[in-house]
């Protein structure tokens, strides 16, 4: 067997492994009556809103195709890009179909078993997420790679590849971040605020949406952010391979291979990493998580070490691996301080002072923790650049995104942890099963915040340096077909180009803002109008018309998700094919530096300030129903399209554009 076939053989064994996962949490009870009932409506409620969305998606991926097939001299980058496309949305579908079904289990688990049991099957749910995203990237990538990647003539073929990921991502992420917050404002605000019930009370029309918004969000929405990330950081880093040939560093067949060959090590150190979680989970929770993922970095980055020299590289590319690897943990930690430590906590004290102050101070914590994730960034950029012989330091940067990417088995695993948990919460209340299960849910759904946290931030600095590794392999691509092409900042058009890639992420963010703002308005005056028509709801006598806040939410994101789609995907061409390569080159500059910031100032303002609330919720500083706990809540609320909508939608807005480009470099002339 070739070495070529390794990876998609991995990716098999990592869909048999998240097979084995699935069948083992869904052997677990589902509970009877109300609480089966309650998680059935979300089930539905979040398969109704997937079907949905993959028929608009599937319409917009199939005018691509067309295009796709019609522009270029062959075939291979539009089958890429349906490949691509089918992968990400399958990872999309499996994660998010087993969340649904793991968190009414680690509800009757904490019910019946205890928090062990709990913390076990809720972490399994977030593993076959995990595990997906990383199972079909190497399968899909894997196999292209074989047929016909591997030929330095025929490797931008693969770039569709990345493209139909991005495409998917696109779409789910900012569609269900829609989704989840015009659905979580909602509810938050009429029902917290208004009738002054808890925030999962089953009289809240709006908490079932909610509850689906979670798993179309955070869990298909962030798989298909992090699939995009992981595959765009592989395909950049085989594309710069391409074009630097064999060098010092090895030979030009290995250094392409090597990204496939880091991503399947770390296919095999990710599911050691979930078993070890496994294996503490009587432990706390925090410790567990925590110590599954270190666990799983430390091992990668030893077994890095002798793949590379397996594979006769320089070992100085093996110091490029662990700067990923260890730049990554970097970010999470800073991410972790800043929207679950110290800071948090006096961002709910200023609650005391009213909802400006927490605005206020809030936004500064943003800010402010922008600076130590960019700085690292900027180390692993100059370190790549030292430690690897002149001009070859753009590999480094790439093998150091695919270092930083490669356990994302457990990584995602973590993350999607987080809604299954808030999930299991949810339907503990919803279905009265009182405090000590309430209790057992919480305690794991506040890990789950802070795990959420960290891996937006851990997502915002893999994108960036994928969509960096990506930026440098389109360069790289035009200089091969363009005499004398250059990005040199003197150049009128690359200037113009980078302001113009400024303009994107800030008209990106309006619009998403916007749409949550718009979605929310109709989702509060439908949940309005219930409490006051339904008789008997508020005594608790009564059912909620859960169905219609739902399709609310369903359809303000299937509208509101295609303008920014649109702008991202057709962008590139427009100014590459307008301008030229420098302006679409100054373009994606611009475009990536704000990008990162504003992804990191508002996933991490929006962390802290949904962190502060549930500080307050807690019974510091007055408790809930305290004018502190009003003040924290417009805070969460302003923070809920920051952290789940807008935020993340920078991550795929940069990864889009840059695919985009390598994409259609081949094509650009002047």
């Amino acid at each position: 067997m070739t070495q070529e076939l390794i990876p998609p053989l991995l990716g098999v064994i990592g869909l048999i492994a998240a097979l084995f996962i699935y069948l083992s949490m869904k052997a677990n009870p589902a509970g009877e009556g109300k609480v089966a009932e309650i998680a059935a409506e979300i089930h539905s409620g979040a398969m109704v809103f997937m079907k949905r969305e993959y028929s608009v998606m599937g319409a917009f991926a199939l005018l691509i195709t067309i295009a796709l097939f019609y522009f270029f001299p062959t075939w291979h980058t539009a089958v890429a890009y349906v490949v691509g496309a089918l992968a990400s949305a399958s990872a999309g579908y499996i994660g998010m179909y087993a969340a649904t079904k793991a968190n009414v289990r680690t509800t009757v688990a904490a019910a019946e078993k205890g928090e062990a049991a709990a913390l076990s099957i809720a972490f399994f749910g977030g593993s076959i997420m995990g595990l997906t995203v990383a199972a079909m990237g190497l399968l899909g990538l894997g196999l292209l790679y074989y047929f016909f990647g591997s030929d330095p003539q025929h490797a931008e073929a693969i770039h569709g590849f990345g493209m139909g990921g991005s495409t998917v991502a696109l779409f789910s992420r900012v569609g269900g971040g829609i989704f989840t917050k015009s659905a979580d404002v909602g509810a938050d605000l009429v029902g917290k605020i208004e009738a002054g019930i808890p925030e999962d009370d089953p009289r809240n029309p709006g908490v079932i949406a909610d509850n689906v918004g979670d798993n179309v969000g955070d869990v298909a929405g962030m798989g298909s952010d992090i699939f995009e990330s992981y595959v765009g950081s592989m395909i950049a880093t085989i594309a710069i391979a391409a074009g630097i040939g064999s060098s010092i560093l090895g030979a030009q067949s290995d250094l392409m291979f090597l990204p496939l060959a880091l991503a399947s090590v770390g296919m095999i150190c990710s599911i050691l990493g979930i078993l070890l979680v496994r294996a503490l989970s009587s432990k706390e929770p925090a410790n567990a998580l925590r110590y599954g993922t270190f666990s799983a970095a430390v091992i990668f980055i030893i077994a890095a070490y002798f793949l590379i020299g397996e594979l006769g590289i320089s070992t100085a590319v093996w110091w490029c691996v662990v700067a990923g690897a260890v730049g990554g943990i970097g970010i999470g930690l800073v991410t972790e301080y800043y929207t679950g430590g110290p800071p948090v906590r006096k961002l709910a004290k200023d609650g005391e002072t009213g909802p400006a102050t927490v605005m206020i101070s809030g936004l500064a914590l943003g800010m402010e923790s922008v600076v130590i994730p960019v700085a690292i960034i900027a180390g692993i950029i100059f370190f790549t650049s030292w430690i690897l012989p002149e001009g070859l330091g753009v590999y480094g940067v790439g093998v150091a995104a695919v270092g930083m990417l490669a356990t994302v088995g457990i990584t995602m695993a973590i993350d999607a942890y987080g809604p299954v948990a808030d999930n299991a919460g949810g339907i503990a209340e919803m279905a009265g099963l009182g405090e000590e299960v309430r209790k057992i849910t919480d305690g794991l759904d506040e890990v789950g915040n802070t795990t959420a946290a960290i891996g937006k931030g851990f997502a915002i600095g893999a994108a960036g340096l994928a969509a960096l590794a990506i930026i440098a392999a389109f360069i790289q691509t035009v200089e091969s077909n363009i005499d004398g092409f250059s990005l040199n900042i003197s150049d009128p058009k690359v200037l113009m180009g980078m302001f113009i890639g400024g303009i994107f992420p800030f008209l990106v963010s309006a619009i998403t803002m916007r749409a949550v703002g718009d979605a929310a308005f109709e989702m509060i005056k439908e949940i309005r109008r219930q409490f006051k028509e339904i008789p008997g709801l508020m005594e608790g006598t009564a059912k909620p018309d859960s169905a219609r806040c739902i399709d609310i939410a369903t359809s303000a994101a299937l509208r509101k998700m295609i303008l920014p789609g649109a702008l991202a995907i057709l962008a590139p061409p427009v100014v590459g094919f307008l301008l030229g390569a420098a302006a679409l080159g100054g373009m994606l500059t611009g475009a990536l530096i704000t990008c990162v910031l504003m992804a990191l100032m508002m996933a991490n303002a929006g962390g802290a300030w949904d962190n502060a609330k549930k500080y307050v919720e807690k019974g510091n500083f007055g408790g809930k129903g305290s004018s502190t706990h009003h003040a924290v809540v417009v805070g969460d609320t302003v923070g809920d399209p920051f952290k789940d909508t807008s935020g993340p939608a920078m991550n795929i807005l940069i990864n889009v554009m840059a695919i985009v480009s390598l994409v259609i470099a081949p094509l650009l002339t002047f």
